[in-house]
């Protein structure tokens, strides 16, 4: 899949004895104002990020919205991985019919981002989504379950070890930190994101922000981005703002601004490049 070409593929690890569980330490506060390349492993312009541009309605319109959007929503996020599938063929696998002539990796992807959407839908709905891991865990494990070597947890938390280096093209590559034992590095990274994340004031800001962190984080083997866009989504969506797909069309902007994320840690056009990617009203 396209996955690999902002990461490892799954037969370039191997398999390592588990040991004693990871216990982190309790969280502690970041202070307002504290470095955010060194807490969040990105930095971004917030002045330079037009956010009224994303209105607040209802995480029920949110979610309808959603709904009846979803068959692009999920065209989009399979295309961006190079998935082979038409819109057309993705709303037709979606309403039950099979497509022919297509490899069944790609029709595992697209049934994939149908889940995890409906679970994303779930949880938000009930107001059980939050923030956090275990969404994110919850997530992962559903929209990577036919990719990723192992599922469901960080890279270093499970049996394999590696992942998390990233192709840059001409540029070389970047490489994420090592998992650390037990996946100690990665808790310690999510958890100097989440305490910074809790100092910014506005849901949209938090939202890009998690999802430009935790894409060049690479916490997981595969499907980074796919599950980092679907926790921005839920994050937004439970405050009452549309989700937002980035779209297909635009892959070889996002790829660019991808690059530079990846490349210098600036997340500033990456996240505006989401705001402008967002729903019209009319829609």
């Amino acid at each position: 899949m396209a996955e690999s070409k902002w990461a490892r593929g799954s037969n370039q690890y191997v398999k390592r004895p588990r040991t004693a569980t990871f216990r982190p330490e309790a969280s502690f506060s970041l202070p307002v104002g504290a470095d955010r390349l060194e807490a969040t492993g990105i930095h971004w312009d917030s002045g330079a990020l037009q956010l009224d541009l994303l209105t607040r309605h209802s995480p029920d319109r949110a979610l309808a919205r959603l709904r009846n959007a979803l068959p692009s929503f999920v065209w989009d996020a399979a295309a961006l991985e190079g998935n082979t599938y038409t819109l057309p063929e993705v709303q037709t696998l979606l309403e039950g019919t099979t497509v022919g002539g297509r490899p069944v990796e790609d029709e595992r992807q697209v049934l994939a981002l149908r889940d995890a959407f409906a679970l994303l839908d779930a949880l938000v709905r009930d107001g059980r989504y939050k923030l956090d891991k275990r969404t994110s865990d919850r997530l992962h494990a559903v929209v990577a379950e036919h990719e990723a070597i192992e599922s469901g947890h960080f890279r270093g938390e499970g049996d394999a070890r590696g992942g998390g280096l990233v192709s840059l093209g001409g540029l070389g590559s970047y490489r994420a930190s090592e998992p650390g034992a037990n996946g100690g590095t990665l808790l310690d990274e999510h958890r100097r994101l989440m305490d910074y994340l809790d100092t910014l004031d506005d849901p949209r800001e938090q939202a890009l922000a998690y999802f430009c962190a935790a894409a060049r984080r690479q916490f997981y083997f595969d499907g980074n981005k796919r599950t980092a866009r679907l926790m921005m989504n839920g994050h937004l969506m439970a405050h009452g703002y549309d989700a937002i797909s980035v779209s297909a069309v635009r892959r070889i902007e996002f790829n660019e601004h991808l690059i530079t994320l990846f490349d210098t840690g600036d997340a500033t056009a990456l996240m505006q490049f989401t705001i402008d990617c967002r729903m019209n009203d009319a829609e």
